[in-house]
């Protein structure tokens, strides 16, 4: 997609998707390489700035420079740790701060600098106030620096040099920081000369071209879940080609209640889009037998799902290209040279055999998860859809503590279904980030209907949350967990306690495996 972007070169730092996030909010086209894949970057010649994130390093513990991206001669801005590489690629230092800053604090800046122009500053006290995360402080600036914002504690907050070049201790793209938006605002449109242009209407009309021009009159098979990714993927190849995409079902045992229906009825029945439903469950129930670790299982899910959908499309010789539901998240954690730490293996990246000969199609694989959603929500595709919440891919693997088998994943597709149909009756599911339940591995004494029970026990998951990064617990009032837990308890055989997780991530993960 060609396209004047801002290029984000990635040190690390936990905030880089969240930088790329906010330049693509305020309509212009962010990509994340790392510095290493950088000399190899195919489009400098489109770029209209470089971003350098933060990063968990100190510079004067490392080799890095960015000597090669200044010699460009296009804007560039540093933030903390970016910031800190600036510095000494262009011959100031930075040294072990006396007094570390994390977290919330105030500081001075120049309303002159056109980083900063239009930013209001509080009344009283002339400062705003930005979120710090930083043990390293510049001690000598370069000849000709600037520096346009301090604070007591940290004498060189941010930096310009000449209007092209610029440094933030701070973090602008975080939500504590005030006004964040407007300094990141101002570095493209001012700074770099950047016009709106990247708009869902824009990505729906490039992406149909390119999957035109990639495929030609050549078919393409697809791995269809139901989520989110895989059904926008799924509408969006459609529109570009037509009867040339087939998708692929594979029922596994472990997905949501009545997903092979809902799929049945919009993918088939509404938008006439061929499906071909592959009933794996005994498969994956028997490979799954005497498994309770989360990992194995995971591992196993993973196995027996390529395998599969590995056999199905051998059959379907004559499909020339693989689509799958990648996302740029996936792309980013996932490649060889990031430094930040992959928490988990992404099932969209990788994982099916070289040997099945196809070319592979990714049409979302520059998308963020909201810019997915917009573009489903721009096609048509159902609210129902569009914004469900995130589901794990083991399925109820991970969901199941202990052992999975049919039984089991019955008792938890039905209790979930509750769960989920009581919020959306309260409307209450939009309100949530993510909600689900847990099938623990205890039993408990009950009693109903005057006979004594020893049954299984359900714990109700809900939390909101803006990245997944960290998590608050929903606060539900006591009556809507109260008629949850009546309603399972009542509706779902085999329990009688439900539970509700008040614990928030960190120290928590969302997920309980």
């Amino acid at each position: 997609m060609a396209e004047n972007k801002i290029l984000i070169i990635d040190f690390g730092s936990q905030y880089t998707q969240l930088i790329a996030r906010r330049v693509r909010e305020l309509g212009v086209l962010s990509m994340v390489v790392s510095l290493e894949d950088f000399p190899n970057y195919p489009d400098r010649d489109q770029l209209l700035g470089v971003i350098l994130s933060g990063g968990p390093d100190s510079v004067y513990h490392s080799k890095h420079h960015v000597k090669h991206i200044l010699e460009l001669n296009i804007p560039v801005l540093g933030i903390c740790y970016g910031m800190h590489i600036l510095v000494k690629s262009l011959g100031g230092r930075v040294s072990k701060s006396d007094i570390r800053e994390y977290g919330k604090t105030g500081v001075d800046i120049d309303t002159t600098s056109v980083l900063f122009k239009g930013v209001k500053q509080k009344q009283i006290g002339k400062y705003i106030d930005v979120w710090m995360s930083h043990g390293d402080s510049v001690t000598d600036v370069p000849a000709g620096m600037k520096v346009i914002a301090h604070n007591d504690s940290t004498p060189v907050v941010a930096f310009e040099l000449v209007t092209r070049i610029f440094g933030l201790q701070f973090h602008p793209e975080v939500t504590h920081t005030d006004q964040g938006r407007k300094i990141i605002s101002n570095f493209l449109f001012h700074v770099c000369g950047a016009k709106k242009s990247w708009t869902v209407k824009r990505i729906e009309k490039d992406l149909i071209n390119d999957i035109r021009n990639t495929v030609g009159d050549k078919k393409v098979i697809l791995g269809l879940s139901g989520g989110v990714d895989s059904s926008v993927s799924a509408v969006l190849i459609h529109r570009a080609i037509g009867a040339q995409l087939k998708c692929v079902f594979v029922d596994t045992g472990l997905l949501r209640l009545n997903e092979k229906e809902d799929v049945e009825n919009l993918f088939v029945k509404n938008l006439n889009i061929k499906v071909d439903f592959v009933n794996a469950r005994r498969k994956f129930f028997d490979a799954l037998a005497n498994q309770d670790d989360p990992e194995r299982k995971r591992k196993i899910v993973g196995r027996c799902f390529v395998e599969v959908f590995q056999h199905h499309i051998r059959k379907n010789a004559n499909y020339d290209f693989l689509a799958q539901g990648t996302i740029y998240p996936d792309v980013i954690e996932s490649a060889v040279n990031s430094k930040s730490k992959t928490i988990k293996s992404h099932h969209n990246v990788g994982g099916l055999p070289k040997d099945l000969k196809f070319k592979l199609l990714e049409p979302l694989r520059i998308l963020f998860k909201d810019e997915v959603r917009k573009l489903g929500t721009s096609m048509g595709i159902p609210r129902s859809i569009i914004q469900r919440h995130p589901f794990p891919g083991p399925g109820l693997g991970v969901r199941i503590l202990g052992e999975v088998n049919r039984k089991n994943a019955s008792i938890l597709q039905k209790a979930d279904h509750v769960f989920i149909d009581e919020l959306v009756r309260s409307g209450q599911y939009d309100m949530v980030s993510q909600a689900f339940c847990v099938l623990l591995p205890v039993k408990s004494v009950g009693v109903m209907g005057d006979k004594r029970t020893y049954e299984n026990v359900i714990c109700v998951r809900s939390v909101n949350t803006i990245d997944f990064m960290t998590a608050k617990i929903s606060k539900f009032k006591f009556e809507f967990l109260e008629k949850v837990a009546n309603r399972i308890v009542n509706e779902v055989d085999g329990v009688n306690r439900v539970a509700y997780d008040i614990t928030s991530k960190p120290p928590a993960t969302i997920e309980w495996e």
